[in-house]
């Protein structure tokens, strides 16, 4: 199996895919997005749904579990992307939007919202490949810099609790730094917690008993 078979793939699209006859720009849209869909599976993605961008997409999103968001979109592509966001914000997923629409609040709208890729007029079935590639490729390497940055706040916030109970041993115990250092990681040895969460329990313990 190629990587691109694996890759599940939910289509967000117009509301048009059986437009109107008498309504040209519904029946251009239409055959725009069976174009889209078309290029997807020539290039052996999964697509498993085609969605509307409706007050249920959050729920049928969360039961699909796709490994990607499509988004086709046109004139109204800040409308679709922000179902799209709200459906997505919990559990975040690369998202790759394609539209005719070049203008360019759009895309820092876009960018600004987490969308991987912003594809204007680009449904030639052999852009498809790359682009989707670029797409997981830069939405990988975000949330790791994502999960560094938390771990970072993580990291930050409990050498300041670690530090707070210190003082509290240091000025209650007349320890040395050093020495309430020890104690704090003997108990966090012995009792087989993080340094940390030892740390915080004893500054609880200290705001309960006053």
């Amino acid at each position: 199996m190629t990587p691109s078979q694996s890759l599940r793939i939910v289509v967000i699209a117009p509301d048009t895919l059986t437009p109107d006859t008498d309504d040209d720009h519904a029946v251009e849209q239409a055959a725009r997005s069976r174009l889209l869909r078309i290029s997807l599976l020539e290039n052996g993605y999964n697509v498993i749904a085609v969605l509307p961008t409706d007050t249920f997409l959050g729920e049928r999103i969360a039961q699909l579990q796709p490994d990607m968001i499509v988004v086709d979109a046109e004139s109204a592509a800040r409308d679709a992307l922000e179902h799209v966001v709200m459906a997505t914000r919990d559990e975040p997923r690369p998202i790759v939007m394609f539209t005719n629409d070049d203008d360019t609040a759009h895309v820092k709208y876009a960018v600004a919202a987490g969308v991987s890729a912003y594809i204007v007029a680009g449904l030639a079935s052999e852009r498809i490949r790359p682009i989707l590639d670029v797409a997981m490729a830069r939405f990988a390497h975000e949330q790791e810099l994502r999960r560094e940055l938390a771990d970072a706040r993580s990291e930050l916030q409990d050498r300041k609790v670690i530090d707070r109970a210190k003082g509290l041993l240091m000025k209650r115990q007349s320890l040395s730094e050093q020495q309430a250092y020890d104690k704090l990681r003997k108990t966090a040895m012995d009792r087989g917690l993080k340094l940390a969460d030892v740390a915080q329990r004893l500054l609880d313990a200290a705001d309960l008993l006053g």
